[in-house]
Parts: C-alpha cells; structure tokens; sequence
C-alpha cells in the first residue's frame, strides 16, 4: 500500500468516525432520533438549542403558574422528561399521592377553578426547604383534606418552570413529585 492511499484510507476512517459520532450526539445515544437534554444551572431540563437557521420561537416566561404534566405521560418519553430539581430531595410518585392531591393536580393543569380563594397565592419559601429561587417562582394549592374543618395541612406548590412539590405536614417536608410514575 503506497503513503498516498494510506493517507486516504485514514481520511475515510476519520470521516465515518466523526459522522457516526455526531449522529450518536443527536440521538443521546438512544438511537432513536429524540434530541438530548441538557441540564441548567438550576437542575432542571432544558431541551437543547435549536439548528442554525431554525424559526423556533422561544417560550416567554410565564406569568402564571404553570400547568402541571399529564397525569399519564406518554411512555416513550416520561423515563427522559422528569428531571429532579434537587437530588437530594425525596420525590415521590404522582400515582402514590392521595386522590385529592390528584384532583389538586388536574385543577392547575386545567388553571382551575379552586376550592379555596388562597390557592395559587405565591409561596414565599420561608423555611427554605425548596430550592432558592426569586420571589413569586412559587405558587401553593390546597390538597383537600377529608374531615378537616378548615384548609388542612396538605399543599402542592409549584414553581414557574413546571416543577411540582408535595407537603402532607404544612410545609414540614416537602416532596418532589414525579410524574414518571
């Protein structure tokens, strides 16, 4: 084999490395074409930036809470979605949560109407036992509590990028709610 058609078999080589590995770089691996997320600063899931040249808008920032994941995400994508805010933090599965703390969860994904003219209020996070973010990210909503006289002690609050959280001790402790399952 002479020097210059080695130099040409090393090329082709090169070449279908670096195609084989853009093409496992925009499939996350997974093979199947979905695009990969990357994580933010803040723990949460951020879909990865658009293709030059693409007219994808961009989501403003809402103003209102935001509504809450399908109660039954689809398969194919619920195990790559659900990105927990902070690791250290428990979570707990949306189908291990009370029938009220459900139907709580459908009224934000539907932006309501409430039970309670509080619900929805901003949740100033005075215990500091959800991650630290600006005033207003977070929103509380009652959790009916069944033989409770008054509002009970069981809230879902919510922060502005999607995150849900569940309290069944007012504010005591705090779970992160999966919607994976």
């Amino acid at each position: 084999m002479t020097s210059k058609n080695r130099l040409w078999t090393v090329l082709a080589v090169l070449l279908c490395a670096i195609a084989a590995a853009v093409g496992y770089v925009a499939s996350d691996g997974t093979g199947d074409g979905t695009p990969k997320a990357t994580a933010t600063s803040t723990g949460r899931a951020a879909s990865s930036s658009a293709p030059a040249g693409s007219s994808a808008p961009s989501a403003p920032k809402p103003s209102a809470p935001k509504p809450s994941a399908p109660a039954t995400p689809p398969a194919a994508t619920a195990a790559t979605t659900w990105v927990p805010t902070d690791p250290a933090m428990a979570d707990v599965c949306r189908t291990k949560l009370p029938a009220q703390a459900l139907d709580t969860l459908g009224l934000i994904a539907k932006g309501g109407p409430y039970p309670y003219r509080s619900d929805g209020i901003v949740f100033e996070n005075r215990e500091n036992r959800l991650p630290r973010e600006t005033s207003g990210y977070y929103h509380e909503f009652t959790v009916v509590t069944p033989g409770s006289a008054d509002r009970g002690a069981r809230r879902v609050v919510t922060g502005d990028s999607g995150e849900q959280y569940w309290t069944a001790d007012h504010y005591g402790t705090f779970q992160e709610i999966d919607a994976r399952c």
